[in-house]
Order: C-alpha cells, then sequence, then structure tokens
C-alpha cells in the first residue's frame, strides 16, 4: 500500500470515529477526502482567525491547538483541541464570520473540508448531506450546552458572592 492510500485510510478511520460523521457511509467519506486538503500550522501558527471570512471546517489530525477569543488587548483561552477534534464547523451551518480563533499550541496537521466540497455533496447524495447537516447540529447543540453551563455557574459564583450575575434582561433572580 502506497503511503497516500495509507494516509487515505488513516484519515477515513478518524472520520468514521467521529459523530459529526457518524452513520456517514465509507463512499461518501472518501469523495469528502478526496477533495480535502491538509492544513499543516506551527506551534503559535493559526488555522484563523476570528472574524475572519469562513468558508471550510476543520478536522485535527496531529497535535493540538487553542481555541481563543478576543479579549481587551490580548486572547482569552476557552477550549484545547486535540487530535480527532473538529473545528470552524459552524462555517458550515451559518456562512458567518469565525467566532473564535485557533491557535496550534503544537505543530499540527488538520484534514481541511470547505463547504464547495459539501455542496457537492447535496448535489450527489441528499440524504447523507442532510446526514451530516444533522450530526453538525448535534455538535454545535453539546457545546451549546457545555457554554450554558458556564455560564450558569459563573452567574452562581457572582449570586453566593453578594453580587449580582452579569446583565441581562431581566436580570437573573440569585435564590439560595
Amino acid at each position: 500500500m502506497d503511503l497516500e492510500r495509507l494516509m487515505q485510510s488513516s484519515q477515513l478511520e478518524l472520520l468514521q470515529a467521529m459523530p459529526v460523521f457518524g452513520a456517514i457511509r465509507e463512499d461518501v467519506l472518501e469523495l469528502l477526502l478526496g477533495h480535502a486538503r491538509s492544513a499543516s500550522r506551527r506551534a503559535g501558527e493559526y488555522f484563523f482567525r476570528e472574524n475572519e471570512q469562513a468558508d471550510s471546517m476543520f478536522i485535527l489530525e496531529s497535535g493540538c491547538a487553542s481555541v481563543t477569543k478576543a479579549w481587551q488587548d490580548g486572547e482569552c483561552f476557552l477550549h484545547r483541541l486535540h487530535a480527532g477534534d473538529c473545528f470552524g464547523e459552524m462555517a458550515l451551518m451559518d456562512m458567518g464570520p469565525r467566532s473564535a480563533s485557533v491557535r496550534a499550541d503544537e505543530d499540527c496537521v488538520a484534514i481541511e473540508l470547505a463547504t464547495r466540497n459539501f455542496m457537492e455533496l447535496f448535489e450527489r447524495d441528499l440524504e447523507q448531506f442532510a446526514l451530516i447537516q444533522m450530526n453538525i447540529g448535534r455538535e454545535v447543540c453539546r457545546r451549546l450546552r457545555v457554554a450554558d453551563e458556564r455560564v450558569f455557574q459563573y452567574a452562581m459564583r457572582e449570586c453566593q458572592q453578594g453580587g449580582s450575575a452579569p446583565a441581562s434582561d431581566p436580570p437573573p433572580h440569585c435564590q439560595p
């Protein structure tokens, strides 16, 4: 088996193990991988920055990276990504700018899947396209639940310390 086929086999196994690509046929994953680009970043380099135009998602094959948001004159750490994690998938759903930055903490290699690749899948196999979109929606919802819990924990700490939770409309109620 040549090196290219071995790499694609490894990438196929990586995708098959991910919830975003759960129940997706092997031929569909091979189609997506056939159009995928390899994205390598050295430690300290960015895959993308917050507010950049988004047109792809990434699957981290090796290395680890940090998700950050701009804050004051720096960046606020949100999450660490490891091999097998996907990021940038919101671009496939909302076509908006990047909501955060992703920076390589060490040398990284990722698979980059562009929105145009998913549009080709849409034209070829609507059922498989819809399943991927549903899986991405589930992943985004899972992340939203985690974010909601973090906001709740922060608000509860503020209430327990005698302060008020961050401003909202209407203000949250703090009860023991």
